[in-house]
């Protein structure tokens, strides 16, 4: 009897092993790859905010127009990602890693070099449509990488720790690279990460054919896209023209027409964008909305509270992104934790509940803070406190929603993850720069003689908001406590919560 089976029993057990050895090692060089690629990715949404005080005081920007900055990165990003992934399980997601490795360095050296703040927006848009190619293509290879329980949890433990933590370690950097040399070089440090992860990837992540052979959902693929960009644009023009805005109110409106009508188009196509069995799934479906809960929150806190550190405390830019180690610290240990221990032992509804909770009453503590607030006292325990409930929140947020998706969903399931968080992170900055700027003017209003008004009114926006972010972790952790199966139930109907569905 001859053929493989017979072969492999002919080879010796040491080589067996060795084999296996090394091809364990390989999937954790392919962790690295994807890792450094997601913190590229993720710490580029925020590493900005550091950097923008000098960005608008060199290029000559008004208030009222900096937070395109962010905002056109993330628009671009989120309103993508749901065809990035698409992308990736049609043509090869190792391909569209590496092709999406590159475009991104080109629009993080245009970025860099960018003239005008018209210039600085357009690229950053490139940037955000790079990245929505990249961020489903980097997550589906882990999915399809890891598919034991153990390995699993580790694995998504450390990428949801870059995910979150990729926020604060851009507020790191992008503090350093503004203080010893420029604004610039915030964007310029992305051509040394994509370079990082592009040699990595050509040699650690295995060239696998496309697991799908159809036609990319054109009609799909327009209506997401289209609507969700005009849902934050229309969130985005309240902060300037206010709600009752004829462009704001026709935006919102739009957006969500043609959102309702990608819904019903996905039903009827016979290859979808966004196969619609992957939220047909109770537990996975409580687990997207909740990873968009902590973008919404999230996003504000980085964004408001750099503002106060920088222009309220006197911070320099370097000073504010160290006051960030805490929480970059807390996130990478509570994501590890949670995903490994808890996750499996008491389920997602207790995990992300608590961590949920954990986030309001650190938020809510920040919203008391005034001009005279120290850093020591007011913000660090919030920085802890947060960090531990981001970790406990996101890390079983994303295990859970791509658990149990079939290997062609892979891409699909990566992408609706970082669309959730990237779209709530959109949309989070739009509502709380409203929020803000309608505070703070209405504050000057009423308080024009006051000594220091200006800071005074600032700050009371700022806890207003930080007022508001702990009401949607709050909303949160009721959503995960009602609608997430208990783990009995949620083990019974899907065998693990954390190994995927193999049929």
């Amino acid at each position: 009897m001859a053929g493989p089976a017979c072969a492999r029993r002919n080879v010796p057990i040491v080589e067996r092993q060795t084999a296996g050895s090394r091809t364990n090692i390989r999937r954790w060089y392919v962790l690295a790859v994807v890792s450094i690629a997601q913190l590229m990715s993720m710490l580029d949404v925020s590493v900005v905010n550091v950097a923008l005080p000098s960005a608008q005081a060199d290029l000559g920007f008004g208030n009222d127009a900096r937070q395109w900055v962010i905002t056109a990165y993330a628009l671009a990003f989120g309103s993508l990602l749901l065809l990035g992934g698409r992308v990736g399980d049609l043509f090869g997601r190792r391909r569209v890693f590496l092709t999406s490795l590159v475009a991104f360095a080109l629009a993080s050296a245009l970025c860099g070099a960018a003239p005008s703040f018209a210039v600085l927006v357009v690229a950053r848009a490139l940037q955000g449509a790079a990245a929505a190619m990249l961020a489903p293509a980097a997550l589906g290879i882990l999915i399809t990488t890891y598919t034991g329980q153990g390995d699993r949890g580790k694995a998504f433990g450390v990428f949801a720790a870059v995910t979150m933590g990729g926020g604060g370690v851009g507020l790191v950097l992008g503090g350093i690279l503004t203080e010893y040399l420029s604004w610039r070089w915030c964007m310029y440090v992305n051509v040394v990460f994509a370079a990082s992860a592009f040699s990595g990837g050509l040699a650690y992540v295995p060239r696998v054919r496309a697991v799908m052979q159809a036609k990319l959902d054109l009609i799909g693929a327009a209506l997401a896209s289209l609507g969700l960009f005009a849902l934050v644009f229309g969130l985005s023009r309240a902060a300037a023209s206010g709600w009752s805005s004829a462009v704001t109110i026709a935006s919102l409106a739009i957006g969500a027409v043609l959102l309702l009508s990608f819904v019903l188009a996905e039903r009827t196509i016979a290859q979808p964008l966004l196969p619609l069995r992957i939220v047909a799934d109770r537990a996975r479906a409580t687990a997207f909305t909740t990873a968009a809960i902590g973008g919404i929150a999230m996003f504000g806190l980085f964004l408001f509270l750099t503002y106060y550190l920088q222009l309220i405390k006197g911070f320099s830019p370097l000073q504010s992104g160290l006051a960030f180690l805490p929480l970059i610290i807390c996130i990478a240990v509570s994501s590890n934790v949670t995903n490994i221990v808890l996750l499996r032992r008491f389920g997602p509804r207790v995990v992300i509940a608590c961590g949920m909770a954990l986030a309001f009453l650190g938020l809510a503590y920040l919203s008391r803070l005034h001009v005279h607030s120290s850093y020591a006292a007011n913000v660090l325990p919030t920085l802890i406190v947060v960090g531990l409930a981001q970790g406990a929140v996101m890390a079983p947020s994303m295990n859970t929603a791509t658990a149990g998706v079939q290997p062609q969903d892979a891409g699909a399931a990566a992408a609706l993850v970082n669309t959730m968080t990237q779209v709530g992170g959109s949309i989070g900055t739009a509502i709380m720069s409203t929020i803000a700027a309608t505070v703070t003017s209405s504050y000057v209003s009423s308080h024009p003689h006051a000594l220091g008004f200006e800071r005074v009114a600032a700050t009371h926006g700022y806890t207003v908001v930080f007022a508001v972010a702990a009401l949607v972790f709050a909303a949160g952790g009721i959503l995960a406590v009602a609608f997430f199966p208990s783990k009995a139930r949620l083990e019974v109907l899907r065998g693990s919560i954390a190994r995927p569905d193999q049929a």
